[in-house]
């Protein structure tokens, strides 16, 4: 990973047929992703909505943790930019089966903190809070007795991902060049034909 930013490495993941992998069906991840723009929009005219789901504790947890995955950055905003928390506010009440995993996870979260820390997540300092998930981010390293934090932070990660990548921030992230109208073929780009080491001819 040294030579990939957190970012990359997430957007990578999102280049995946994510609905499918993450078992949601493509209707309600575009309700989502339409909630989302329509929050963010709100927030921007200081019209902030409560969340349906998440407690107002959680509410903030789940803000630090989606922008400790996707931090803002000379490129983009960060999760929460995004209105990556009120597209899993919007999943969790679409998915009423997801929800005890939710909250369970977001717990754990705060009890292991308080644990190592003595304080809840929100309160640990960045160099805490990323410890934490260190030790969680990689299931295959994880230590035993952290199971339950590595499925949490695995699926939050995921959807983090889909919620931001599904964005319109996140599609200018990823600087996607299709779905528009090219009028005339003009062929490859000499930069690109530059960099694949090939010639028109």
């Amino acid at each position: 990973m040294s030579d990939v930013t957190r970012r990359e490495a997430v957007g990578l993941l999102a280049l995946l047929p994510l609905a499918s992998a993450l078992g949601c069906d493509r209707v309600a991840t575009e309700r989502a992703a339409r909630h989302a723009e329509q929050a963010v929009a709100a927030k921007g005219a200081g019209r902030a909505a409560a969340p349906q789901f998440f407690t107002a504790h959680e509410w903030e947890t789940v803000h630090v943790l989606a922008d400790l995955i996707i931090p803002r950055d000379e490129r983009s905003g960060s999760a929460t930019d995004a209105g990556v928390p009120e597209f899993i506010d919007f999943m969790m009440i679409d998915r009423p089966h997801e929800q005890t995993a939710m909250r369970g996870g977001l717990a754990w979260l705060d009890a292991e903190c308080e644990r190592r820390f003595g304080k809840p997540f929100v309160a640990c300092a960045t160099a805490e809070q990323t410890s934490l998930l260190d030790d969680i981010a990689w299931p295959a390293r994880a230590k035993p007795g952290l199971g339950h934090g590595v499925a949490f932070f695995t699926r939050f990660r995921d959807l983090t991902a889909f919620g931001f990548w599904s964005s319109r921030m996140g599609i200018a992230d990823l600087q996607y060049e299709g779905n528009r109208f090219v009028p005339a073929w003009t062929g490859c780009p000499e930069a690109a034909m530059r960099k694949l080491g090939v010639q028109d001819t």
